[in-house]
């Protein structure tokens, strides 16, 4: 399996739209290292193939489903009354990424 490299760490900081300093980039591809040795420790398991994987962490979880019901919705206008700018049925809102 190939590990993360320092290149590596800088492609998905910029994809996720945060820049990392060189000491950032380290610490990431530490704690990185970290978690390839525990995977690799779960990897190396005997038997680990035939573990049956978890769909929940509680054994006897039962799912339930609720009726869906239709209800009334609030209007529209009602809605943008709450808002400081609007055109049509728009919010806008403040840049959050540059």
């Amino acid at each position: 399996m190939e590990k993360f490299t320092s290149e590596m760490v800088d492609d998905y900081a910029e994809k996720v739209m945060i820049g990392l300093t060189k000491e950032e980039n380290q610490m990431v591809s530490e704690e990185f290292d970290i978690i390839d040795k525990d995977i690799d420790k779960i990897n190396n398991i005997e038997g680990i193939e035939k573990v049956e994987p978890m769909t929940h962490c509680l054994d006897d979880f039962i799912y339930e489903l609720r009726e869906d019901t239709k209800e009334e919705s609030v209007p529209i206008d009602d809605l943008l009354q709450n808002c400081d700018d609007y055109k049509d049925r728009e919010v806008s809102v403040p840049r959050m990424v540059g």
